[in-house]
């Protein structure tokens, strides 16, 4: 394994590929009494249209089959069900899918070992027969009605739509009643075997263990050998800089009007550490623009136009990124136009900034005591072909002209959009 140490936090990394081209990534945690471990795909619900590496033909699925596929992991060969096997060690799993990744996880105490062989055990272990694929659909079908009177589910697809022409990050994750009615026990396995192998995975373990013991413990769990020799070649719709429109409203039962504003990122299309330092851009000037301590967010809050709701949050990817602020307010034009306005008149100033950076560096550092927080965000990242472990030496690279020239691009207004969601009239 390749040994690194962060001299900031004193934590170690111990990382390795694997032959079956799984990477593993390894950090003891001496002292914790909670042991970690996500097992992940660079696999999401954007991920519909595709080619497998070795073929020239295009696949194209049903939206919401990688949630679907997260669902029929469950299902075991033998019938047993995965979660017993957990519990019998004393741990608590789930699993969960995104725009841009699956994954599957577990947190104990204990028997550290056993969970993790029980983990990568029912991953690799794929069993779609078309009469449990038909059951699951009226499962996951109640999910999706059951999410659409879901007033902070649908304020922010609601933007995403507003914000999104093509790019299939505007549909909901899981999918539709009618898309999913399409999906196959064949389509499932063709999705399996195309994302879900090992060299589309990482899986990160962390908590009060030996890491040489760990890595015996998951090279021995690993069952296939046979890595792509190159990447899955994902197909996304071409995107135009527009944003399909600048409002989107819905009644849904709730006490006060719910609102998101948006803004689309159009500076798109790399990862790597350039992707991880604009995402410390704009995690420092959001903080510069909205932090509780900003002149915006005290006028806001003591003309009534926001409650303790209000947060703001950047979401980057390599094919899309956005900036979304939510909050309730009896009146989100007037909140939507009032923060329009400030931020077109914002003068950062570089003392805020060297405060705000240092605020954004405690926060780093603080996150390596939330051991599912950080794996979460290290798996994130490295889907994004970023280290997190190199956040530190990342961070020190960005200035405060960084910072003023990402506001000028970013926050522009023909680019914003506002998702409002009212209560229904009686």
């Amino acid at each position: 394994m390749q040994k690194r140490y962060d001299s900031f936090t004193g934590e170690y990394l111990y990382s390795k590929k694997h032959e079956s081209g799984l990477s593993i990534f390894i950090m003891p945690r001496k002292g914790y009494s909670s042991n970690y471990a996500i097992f992940g795909t660079r696999y999401g619900s954007v991920d519909s249209k595709f080619i497998v590496p070795g073929e020239n033909k295009v696949t194209e699925v049903p939206d919401g089959i990688a949630h679907y596929l997260e669902h029929k992991m469950f299902d075991q060969p033998d019938g047993s069900n995965v979660f017993d096997k957990f519990a019998k060690y004393g741990a608590n799993a789930n699993a969960f899918t995104s725009f841009n990744m699956t994954a599957y996880l577990f947190s104990a105490s204990d028997n550290v070992k056993e969970n993790v062989k029980t983990l990568m055990d029912y991953v690799q272990t794929p069993h779609f027969t078309d009469e449990s694929v038909l059951k699951e659909q009226g499962i996951i079908g109640q999910e999706i009605k059951m999410y659409d009177d879901n007033a902070p589910w649908r304020v922010f697809f609601n933007l995403l739509g507003c914000l999104y022409v093509n790019n299939p990050v505007k549909l909901d994750i899981a999918g539709t009643v009618e898309s999913i009615s399409h999906i196959t026990s064949g389509l499932l396995y063709k999705c399996y075997n195309t994302f879900y192998n090992l060299s589309n995975m990482a899986i990160f373990v962390t908590g009060d263990f030996e890491p040489e013991e760990m890595l015996e413990v998951i090279e021995s769990s690993i069952k296939k050998n046979e890595p792509f020799d190159e990447r899955i070649e994902r197909i996304y719709p071409d995107e135009p800089d527009e944003i399909a429109k600048p409002y989107a409203e819905q009644s849904i039962s709730v006490a006060q009007p719910l609102f998101m504003i948006g803004w689309k990122d159009i500076d798109v299309g790399y990862g790597g550490e350039k992707l991880l330092k604009k995402s410390i851009e704009m995690e420092i000037l959001c903080e510069l623009l909205f932090g509780k301590s900003t002149k915006l967010y005290n006028d806001l809050y003591s003309k009534g136009l926001i409650n303790s709701t209000f947060s703001v949050e950047y979401n980057p990817q390599i094919a899309y990124g956005f900036t979304a602020i939510e909050g309730e307010s009896p009146d989100p034009k007037k909140a939507y136009e009032y923060i329009l306005d400030e931020i077109e008149k914002a003068d950062l100033n570089e003392e805020d900034f060297r405060r705000v950076k240092k605020v954004v560096w405690g926060d780093f550092i603080r996150s390596f005591n939330d051991i599912e927080g950080y794996a979460h965000c290290f798996m994130t990242e490295f889907f994004t072909d970023s280290d997190y472990f190199d956040y530190p030496k990342v961070f020190e690279t960005v200035s405060f002209e960084d910072v003023k020239n990402r506001l000028k691009s970013h926050f522009v207004r023909n680019r914003a959009a506002l998702s409002v969601i009212n209560p229904v009239k009686k």
